[in-house]
């Protein structure tokens, strides 16, 4: 279980990581969904590693991370579904 644990850690590292480095280089944007998903799965991931660690203020860190990810995916959603 402990490898699982670091192997998940390391890919929410890799994808927090992914989502910066795509709007630093301008390949995402920071509205966009892609870039939202990338740091939803990535924080979701932390939260697992940091609880497994005993690092709770990590871990309460990556928890609001998350849930800014996920308000910004449902306010895209929301607009895509609106009539202009």
């Amino acid at each position: 279980m402990a490898l699982f644990v670091e192997i998940i850690g390391w890919a929410g590292a890799l994808l927090v990581l992914g989502a910066y480095i795509g709007v630093s280089t301008g390949r995402l944007s920071g509205g966009s969904a892609a870039f939202q998903w990338l740091n939803v799965i990535g924080s979701a991931f932390f939260i697992l590693n940091t609880w497994w660690h005993g690092a709770l203020p990590s871990m309460v860190l990556n928890i609001i991370w998350c849930a800014v990810g996920f308000t910004a995916l449902w306010r895209i959603a929301r607009r895509r579904i609106s009539p202009s």
